[in-house]
């Protein structure tokens, strides 16, 4: 083991030339000065046409100088957070395609040409690496069951295949990259990239990589619980947003069941006695039933003007030349 990478898969690897084609290599960081240099230099190995690009989030520990030693484009984003960093990233760097990747060192290099092939080859527009390991350190239990419970409701709500949403390693075209309004501050932001793809209907590749643990003296900047409910607290809202009628129905359909619980006893009495002894109970009830009424109402409306927003954002998407279309046009 060097550095943090498998100097065995490293050799197994081919590097490819991608001729006219440029490749982005996008590495957020905040203090990961223990493996930093070694992530640029096994990925200037296996890409070396790409240009490299250590966007700094305010580390104390030398980061950016380690980073700059080993070759890399370092730029700071001051505004804390991964989501702020990607937005900037995004916004800043032109490339055909992006490859983004954690600092960590805990990510396979030898996948990297595949993961460009499968965007540049296949034309997927996001291919999503997908982290395999057997060290618990790497990848703890907790870690591994949010991702599992948080991958499997994103999976329900858009129904779309995903296996590992949150992998911090990922392939994207130009296309997606520039039709992408980001507005996560934070880890979310992994969880906003695949609900865009699947709003989208973009093209979306998968496949295995090794995930290991991280370099001596290197820490983890996610927080389980409070990261997972950030996380949780994003997949509502795009829910929200994505798929309003949904959302809204089952707000609907939660009150309606209380309301159709509390009513029964009220309804009961009445056909007993002839009276309503539990007016309270009663109003209640019934004003539930109005809520649940107003509450598919709104979804009906939410959910005409999210299909007018998403098809604007696709027409955006789709306005972006992919990669094929430009070497059509440079043939030509």
């Amino acid at each position: 083991m060097e550095n943090g990478v498998s100097t065995t898969s490293l050799k197994m690897q081919v590097v490819e030339s991608l001729p006219g084609i440029s490749v982005a290599v996008l590495i957020p960081c905040l203090n990961e000065a223990t493996s930093i240099k070694g992530v640029v230099t096994s990925f200037r190995q296996v890409l070396p046409s790409a240009r490299i690009y250590v966007y700094d989030n305010g580390s104390t520990d030398g980061t950016a100088d380690e980073a700059h030693k080993a070759g890399a484009i370092v730029r700071t984003e001051p505004r804390p957070g991964k989501g702020n960093v990607v937005r900037r990233m995004f916004a800043d760097i032109e490339a055909d395609v992006y490859l983004m990747v954690d600092g960590d060192g805990t990510y396979d290099p030898a996948i990297a040409q595949k993961m460009v092939n499968m965007v540049v080859n296949d034309g997927h527009d996001l291919v999503n690496a997908i982290r395999v390991t057997e060290i618990d350190n790497a990848y703890p239990p907790l870690h591994k069951f949010g991702n599992s419970l948080l991958t499997g409701l994103v999976r329900r709500v858009f129904k779309r295949e995903v296996k590992d949403m949150l992998s911090g390693y990922k392939a994207l075209s130009r296309r997606f990259v520039k039709s992408f309004p980001i507005f996560s501050a934070r880890f979310e932001i992994e969880t906003e990239i695949t609900v865009h793809a699947m709003e989208l209907n973009a093209s979306v590749g998968e496949l295995d990589g090794a995930y290991i643990d991280r370099e001596v003296g290197s820490e983890s900047k996610l927080s389980t619980l409070g990261d997972g409910y950030r996380i949780l607290r994003a997949i509502s809202k795009l829910a929200r947003q994505g798929r309003p009628l949904m959302f809204f129905s089952l707000i609907g359909f939660i009150l309606a069941v209380v309301a159709v619980l509390l009513g029964i006893p009220v309804v009961i009495t009445f056909f007993q006695t002839h009276k309503v002894p539990r007016l309270p109970t009663a109003i209640l009830s019934t004003g539930l039933v109005l809520l649940a009424s107003l509450s598919v109402t709104a979804g009906f409306i939410v959910d005409a003007v999210t299909r007018a927003r998403i098809e604007n954002k696709i027409l955006k998407f789709l306005s972006v030349p992919t990669i094929q279309g430009l070497e059509e046009e440079n043939q030509s």
